[in-house]
């Protein structure tokens, strides 16, 4: 599918997965990172740096356009966001590339270095994000206040933008509804179940590792049982090694895929008719915030920070929301009055035994996947 997405209880869950195109940069874009009034954007780290808000605003829709990868429309309600930030600021969004995975973000912004084309901002898996804090621009959002610490980078290079849970979709015409993890690896399963990229490259794949080894006696210190737990799926015949996408899910060849709740939610409607089905499955959940990133050689460095400013505003956190997925100033907006409180609603709560990794968490787990995964899976 790609690289990411949520759910909040086996009774209520939430939505995100797909699709986007080209990129093209203005003409009148200053590349050099200038901005109108002398300010030079690709070295600003707030809003205050260009004089205020307004005439970031101006140095952005000057520059014109903005190019963001791997954002599938679905996946979180970014179809949405999009929209709403162009008509907001009359700026085109060229979106690349939606089904990549964090790590070919990457790879993305390095080999389109000094091009147009080049990517603008990021939105990555944790794992991905520590591993390369040199590909980012300091930069901190009029709202950074509303953020806690341990859910941004001191320097301001990263900051968390929206969580979800860790789910399992599943195809209810052609298997029964899981109940526990170990059902998956029952004969009813037989070359069925696959995860949503290499979970060394791709958030969500190795969100379902790490899911597996809270589900199967790890921890989110030890994500090695984890890794033996997909071994015996592979063992047993049930592991499917296919990416699913929507396409795999509406033919009906991925069967059963671990996701984030709001991407297999999200998938229920364009499942080609199939009952497809999001279980968050009993005992402990797992949740893990997407790292919204600056590109430090972005081509529209003032429509970057713009988007920053949008992405966590109050309009596109709330639309988080509605697509079942957690944003990261949700306390913060809850306190203010400023959340759409029907979708919270809808949502619900977090389950109180969720766990989200810490940073040294996920770094030690990547290490763990990098080690092992091949060889396990075979």
């Amino acid at each position: 599918m790609i690289d990411k997405r949520l759910l909040v209880s086996a009774a209520t869950l939430g939505i995100a997965a797909l699709a986007l195109t080209g990129c093209s940069a203005s003409a009148d874009a200053d590349s050099s990172g200038g901005a109108a009034n002398g300010t030079d954007a690709a070295t600003a780290t707030s809003a205050e740096d260009f004089g205020g808000m307004d005439a970031l605003v101006e140095a952005a829709q000057a520059e014109g356009e903005l190019n963001v990868i791997a954002l599938p429309d679905t996946w979180a309600n970014y179809g949405k966001i999009i929209d709403g930030f162009e008509e907001k600021y009359d700026i085109t969004v060229n979106s690349d590339s939606p089904d990549v995975s964090s790590a070919e973000e990457i790879t993305a912004a390095q080999n389109l270095k000094g091009q147009d084309t080049a990517p603008d901002v990021f939105d990555l898996g944790s794992a991905v994000t520590l591993a390369n804090l040199d590909q980012f621009a300091p930069y901190e959002v009029s709202t950074w206040d509303d953020i806690a610490d341990d859910h941004k980078d001191a320097d301001g290079r990263w900051v968390y933008d929206y969580t979800g849970l860790m789910s399992v979709g599943y195809d209810a015409d052609a298997v029964p509804a899981p109940e526990s993890l170990d059902d998956l690896l029952g004969g009813d399963y037989k070359g069925k179940v696959a995860i949503n990229g290499d979970p060394t490259q791709a958030g969500a794949a190795a969100a379902a590792v790490e899911w597996a080894a809270l589900q199967s006696g790890g921890s989110a210190d030890d994500v090695s049982t984890g890794v033996d737990w997909f071994s015996q799926l592979a063992d047993a015949g049930n592991f499917l090694p296919t990416d699913p996408t929507p396409a795999t899910i509406a033919s009906g060849e991925t069967p059963v895929v671990f996701d984030w709740s709001y991407n297999n939610l999200a998938a229920a409607a364009d499942a080609g008719g199939r009952d497809w089905k999001t279980a968050v499955l009993p005992g402990t959940a797992l949740g893990s915030y997407y790292n919204q990133a600056i590109n430090v050689d972005a081509p529209h460095p003032a429509a970057a920070r713009l988007w920053q400013e949008y992405v966590m505003g109050d309009d596109a956190q709330n639309l988080y929301l509605a697509a079942g997925a957690y944003p990261v100033r949700l306390a913060a907006m809850t306190e203010a009055g400023t959340v759409d409180q029907d979708a919270l609603e809808k949502v619900g709560e977090q389950p109180a035994d969720t766990v989200q990794f810490t940073a040294e968490q996920t770094e030690a787990a990547s290490k763990v996947l990098a080690d092992t995964w091949a060889t396990a899976i075979g």
